[in-house]
């Protein structure tokens, strides 16, 4: 499952009009076990799959914070997130995941703010 891990996506608007609202989507494949795997009978299953999650988000435009995220294994498959933030000034966006295993993957995006 490891190569299925990473390649996040951001989708988000190229531009916008100065103090207009965006909406950001973004979604990342990660398999966010919980390492609390169950047989037939709902016992836990000795040896299964420790559990891997992604434990942090963290969003910043131009290198200033726009919101950090702590998840855990509550959170599903190939995590997606949206949110929305107001464009003030032309620059780039950065989503950062970090799970708990070290694994680390990120993606940018630019907006023009006219």
């Amino acid at each position: 499952m490891a190569q299925n891990i990473g390649n996040p996506l951001i989708s988000m608007p190229a531009s916008a009009k100065k103090g207009e609202v965006i909406e950001v989507h973004c979604l990342i494949m990660h398999p966010m076990t919980t390492g609390l795997h169950k047989n037939e009978q709902g016992k836990l299953v000795g040896g299964s799959t420790p559990a891997h999650f992604v434990k942090t988000v963290d969003v910043t435009f131009n290198d200033k914070p726009v919101m950090n995220a702590d998840w855990g294994i509550a959170v599903s498959t190939n995590p997606f997130l949206a949110f929305t933030m107001r464009a003030e000034q032309s620059g780039t966006l950065k989503i950062v995941w970090k799970d708990n295993k070290g694994g680390i993957w990120s993606v940018e995006s630019k907006l023009t703010v006219a």
